[in-house]
């Protein structure tokens, strides 16, 4: 089926259905049921898919079998209904998470820091894998299967919220849902969050500009994803972007006045026969063959890493990606432990060498328990880290850290500073420091 091609219909058949609730609410008149929605929603995919057929038809191609069009049918309306009861939650501004151990276990997370038992969100465990199999169905690049033989699952939903689904290896079905609560960012939001001083967003965004590779890294919702949105937002809209993901999450081609070239690559399982498997370091290097200005890579979980590392060093400046890490400094010690275990089995000796000639910044992102605007838990930038070379291991100097009063500063020169100062950057080494 063509994704897309649902993905068009589906705006159409919501933008009627948005109509007709302004009209309502314009006549006064009370707003239709969830029920009578879903049934009103039937009908205007009936029309939308016959206009559709005209238009094919019109244009001299083939319009769809009866067995398409049902198939269209059921993507659109899938695409609009699918979350069921979880639409609730994730129309509510605050959720920042959902655990679910089973349809009638969910709990929810704020941004507040606030964590509470929610209601079921199906009736059974049966109907939670089915409401799981229908966003897999249609969303992402790619129908995804979810099954027994299939028993993990990760997808973007349309929202841009990311789903981890489990079955088979757990008790009860289970997935989380991590809310992208800020999909169009920018590092003057983040200022005023308070991730971030102003003389840190100068940085960042002149280390941008100049093309040094940057890797962010924290723990699980530290708020890196965020944080590479808003790096990315920092780039040019003239150049091509190609982002390579497990599941489409970054989402940066859906702003076409910040990105109109966006190329996103989705890593593909395989099939029920093993086969047609294409993964994320197939990806990476694929990436280098679409003409790009720069290569974003959403998240590096494992072998991936030597295949980007060579990329960054071999002419893709620019670059962006995410990592797992407690600190700025065990970046290049998780790197190592990716690397070793990929196919190159590359040693640590080799690993250091390749960051050294890859990776010229490590910005580090926590999440605080103290409260930024807005509410929410803060997250804040505590440690951005220089890679200077190596000598046995990699040499790097922290030019950003926090000071005693947890407001980060400069730290240590930056090597770099003259290319920085080209582009823009006002910064200068910190007080002591001959230049």
């Amino acid at each position: 089926m063509d994704q897309s091609l649902v993905r068009r219909l589906r705006e159409e058949v919501a933008e009627v259905l948005a109509r007709q609730r302004r009209e309502d609410t314009a006549n006064g008149l009370p707003l239709m049921t969830a029920e009578d929605e879903r049934q009103f929603a039937r009908a205007v995919v009936g029309r939308v898919l016959e206009t559709h057929a005209r238009g094919e038809i019109a244009s001299g191609r083939t319009p769809p079998s009866a067995v398409e069009e049902q198939e269209l049918a059921d993507g659109i309306h899938a695409a609009l209904f699918g979350v069921g009861r979880l639409q609730p939650l994730l129309d509510d501004p605050m959720v920042e998470n959902i655990d679910i151990n089973g349809c009638d276990k969910v709990f929810i997370g704020f941004a507040d820091g606030r964590e509470e038992l929610g209601p079921p969100v199906a009736e059974s465990d049966d109907e939670l894998v089915e409401l799981i199999q229908t966003l897999a169905a249609y969303s992402g690049l790619a129908s995804r299967p979810f099954d027994s033989a299939n028993p993990q699952l990760d997808l973007r939903l349309p929202d841009g919220s990311r789903l981890s689904a489990l079955m088979g290896v757990c008790a009860r079905p289970s997935l989380s849902i991590r809310r992208a609560r800020l999909s169009r960012v920018s590092l003057d939001m983040l200022v005023q969050y308070g991730t971030m001083s102003p003389d840190l967003a100068s940085f960042l965004s002149a280390a941008v500009a100049a093309r040094k590779n940057i890797m962010i890294a924290g723990a699980t919702n530290a708020g890196k994803t965020t944080l590479l949105r808003a790096l990315a937002n920092e780039i040019p809209p003239d150049e091509r972007l190609v982002t390579v993901e497990r599941a489409l999450e970054l989402g940066l081609g859906e702003f076409e006045d910040l990105h109109p070239n966006v190329l996103s690559l989705e890593e593909r399982l395989a099939n029920s026969e093993g086969q047609g498997a294409i993964v994320m370091a197939d990806l990476v290097r694929r990436s280098l063959r679409m003409n790009p200005s720069r290569v974003i890579v959403g998240e590096v979980l494992g072998d991936e890493i030597v295949t980007m590392l060579n990329a960054m060093s071999q002419g893709n400046d620019g670059s962006l990606s995410t990592i797992h890490s407690n600190s700025s400094l065990e970046v290049f010690n998780r790197i190592c432990t990716y690397a070793i275990q990929s196919a190159e089995r590359l040693p640590a000796d080799a690993t250091m060498m390749l960051i050294a000639g890859a990776i010229d910044f490590v910005v580090f992102v926590e999440r605080r328990n103290e409260f930024a605007t807005g509410g929410e838990l803060r997250r804040i930038i505590t440690s951005v880290r220089e890679v200077n070379g190596v000598d046995g291991h990699v040499l790097s100097s922290e030019i950003f850290k926090a000071g005693p009063d947890g407001v980060i500063v400069s730290a240590a020169p930056i090597s770099c500073l003259p290319e920085l100062q080209a582009v823009g950057y006002g910064g200068t080494a910190p007080a002591g420091w001959a230049s």
